[in-house]
């Protein structure tokens, strides 16, 4: 046994047999001091009054006397098969026995025990001489004129009593074990089915999964118990890894092809170049205006995925100072006008025209504007729009909404389009990783980031940042910097 088997049979095992054992003992003590009980009041209803009430009829304390009556009381007692009786003297010796034979001196504490007491009677239970187990209770006798006359002793012997005790407890252990062996089984399968074995194969598909291998699932496990949702649980984490590892190949592949595209155009104008030389000077201005797009395009692509592994380590981090927000607004809006122009989207540009100073990272912040403003173009189609508008609420946030009239999200991607490596549309060139940076950034800054969106209509992103109006609070958080 190893394991939870293990501690199953020590703990639980364990327990059951020591329930059924101290049951077992109790019933056997409560047996033993009713039978032992028993024995003790039938002495007692033939050790009482009665024995005083027969011998006070004959008024004497005479040795003759004494005797004659006793000799009368045994003739006259009907329990002789059940108890024996004997006859004591005033000196302690036995003169007469129910059993008709005679008795050498042998110790009486319950004779004893009579002498001393003010009740005049006394009990003893033990072992004789012979071995034999008895009870025995002995009564004074007091003549009329208030002297010890006697004694009268009653005695049982326990030999039956113990032999049907023993026979009782051995029943009763016998019970008791076979009552736990019963539940031991009983137990022992229903744990071996519901809990073992489930667990086994939740171990198995563990391992399975462990292993690569995706597809592995658990069995349908009709209980709703923490097994039950163990194994649901299981198979989700393997479906979740399962979508993870396709959104990570197609991540993979999305980035190998975003990147060899600005490679191959880079490769393809360097080499016209070479061949041209001298001989097509505006050509050449040409080729060297896409080359430098394109190392552009290509170093924010490796800055994105630069970010996406810092956010993931945790090493994302912020070079604050004291901000205008609405500038860096306004000059992502600016780079992307012209190329919203040339797509044939209307920008329509929407904002107060009074700084709104924040404590921030501002090459963060623009980045955030640049990566929605994409998203925003890269969706949209030609004749659409795309509304930038910034409010100011309370005097303490700023909201900025970006809408399009593009493609829109639908109901299933949305909640999932900030996921890394997540993209709602394949055809649509990109990584899939800016949303999931734009949220980290957001939330270093302890903004809000939401995405709203309807398929087919437009997308409208709205993003809160916390601003500093009155400036007092970024130069206190610029003060505890320099401190």
């Amino acid at each position: 046994m190893k394991g939870i088997t293990r501690r199953w049979f020590i703990e639980v095992v364990s327990l059951i047999f020591a329930i059924l054992l101290v049951t077992a003992t109790v019933l056997v003590v409560i047996l033993a001091r009713s039978y032992y009980g028993t024995v003790e009041t039938t002495l007692s209803s033939n050790a009482g009054d009665m024995v005083t009430l027969f011998f006070s009829r004959y008024g004497s304390t005479t040795g003759e006397g004494f005797a004659a009556s006793g000799r009368e009381f045994l003739e006259d007692f009907t329990e002789k098969d059940v108890m024996e009786v004997w006859i004591i003297d005033r000196s302690g010796k036995v003169i007469l026995s129910s059993s008709g034979f005679e008795i050498d001196e042998t110790e009486m504490p319950d004779y004893e025990e009579a002498l001393s007491s003010e009740t005049h009677k006394g009990s003893w239970s033990g072992k004789i001489e012979s071995g034999e187990s008895i009870m025995a209770q002995t009564v004074l006798v007091t003549g009329t004129d208030g002297i010890h006359a006697g004694a009268v002793r009653f005695m049982i012997s326990l030999e039956g009593i113990e032999r049907q005790l023993l026979k009782l407890s051995l029943l009763i252990y016998g019970i008791c074990f076979i009552f736990f062996a019963v539940l031991v089984l009983i137990s022992a399968n229903f744990f071996f089915k519901s809990i073992i074995r489930p667990v086994k194969k939740v171990c198995d598909t563990a391992q399975q999964i462990a292993s690569g291998d995706l597809d592995a699932r658990m069995e349908e496990y009709n209980s709703d118990d923490e097994i039950g949702r163990l194994c649901k649980t299981i198979n989700d984490m393997a479906s979740e890894l399962e979508a993870a590892d396709e959104m990570k190949n197609d991540f993979i592949s999305t980035v190998s092809h975003e990147l060899r595209t600005p490679l191959t155009a880079i490769k393809g104008w360097g080499e016209t170049l070479l061949q041209l030389g001298d001989s097509d000077p505006a050509m050449s201005r040409r080729g060297m205006e896409i080359i430098i797009d394109e190392t552009t395009r290509l170093n924010d692509m490796v800055e994105e995925l630069l970010d996406f592994s810092r956010m993931n380590n945790g090493k994302l981090s912020l070079n604050t100072e004291r901000i205008d927000v609405l500038a860096e607004l306004d000059e992502a809006v600016f780079t992307f006008r012209e190329r919203a122009v040339k797509e044939g989207i209307e920008v329509t540009y929407n904002v107060p025209h009074v700084p709104i100073p924040a404590f921030g990272d501002a090459a963060r912040i623009r980045q955030v504007f640049v990566n929605i403003l994409d998203n925003a173009i890269k969706y949209n189609q030609q004749g659409g729009k795309l509304i930038v508008k910034a409010d100011l609420i309370d005097s303490d946030r700023l909201m900025i909404t970006f809408t399009d009239t593009g493609k829109g999200i639908s109901e299933d991607d949305l909640p999932k389009v900030k996921e890394k490596f997540y993209k709602a549309d394949s055809t649509v060139r990109g990584s899939g990783i800016g949303l999931a940076v734009v949220d980290e950034i957001i939330k270093l800054h302890n903004g809000e980031f939401s995405i709203d969106s309807v398929l087919g209509e437009g997308t409208t992103v709205t993003v809160v940042f916390p601003v500093d109006v009155a400036g007092k609070e970024g130069e206190k958080k610029i003060n505890e910097e320099e401190r």
